[in-house]
């Protein structure tokens, strides 16, 4: 079993807070004001979170965080999205047991996406697939180079 890990730290990103244009924001942002410049989030305020075992580089899921997602993810160990659905957090496990322990998050070169890498506690898809990526490869029809 897996013991919680420190909160993640990222001393390069410790300015005080920005305002966020996140789905439940409208007070200042809870993350540092270069964070939170740097993130290209969608017109709902999202921004699209990758998230991969940390030891073994396999892609098990991609969410969606707003600045209050990324900010308890970044604080707490454990991994929160915003669901678009119900318009409302969840932490990934406190309902099934399958928690996301975070080792890491990193944004990518446009800023328009997060790749959180996570210590993973049994299956990461809601339909009890490893990934939930398994089972589902589509057909493709690669194009010859001439």
């Amino acid at each position: 079993m897996s013991e919680q890990p420190a909160p993640v730290q990222n001393p390069g990103l410790t300015a005080p807070a920005a305002p966020s244009p996140g789905p439940a924001a409208s007070a200042p942002g809870p993350l540092p004001a270069g964070l939170a410049a740097a993130l290209k989030r969608d017109p709902a305020g999202l921004v699209a979170a990758v998230v991969q075992q940390y030891d073994t580089n396999e892609v098990l899921m991609l969410g969606w965080m707003d600045d209050e997602a990324l900010h308890r993810t970044m604080t707490t160990g454990r991994v929160t999205f915003y669901s678009r659905s119900r318009q409302e957090y969840w932490r990934k496990g406190d309902t099934s047991g399958h928690v996301q322990w975070v080792k890491s998050v990193a944004l990518d070169c446009d800023g328009d996406a997060l790749l959180v890498r996570v210590d993973q506690v049994g299956a990461a898809c809601h339909t009890g697939t490893r990934t939930c990526f398994d089972g589902r490869e589509l057909d493709i029809s690669p194009v010859q180079a001439g």
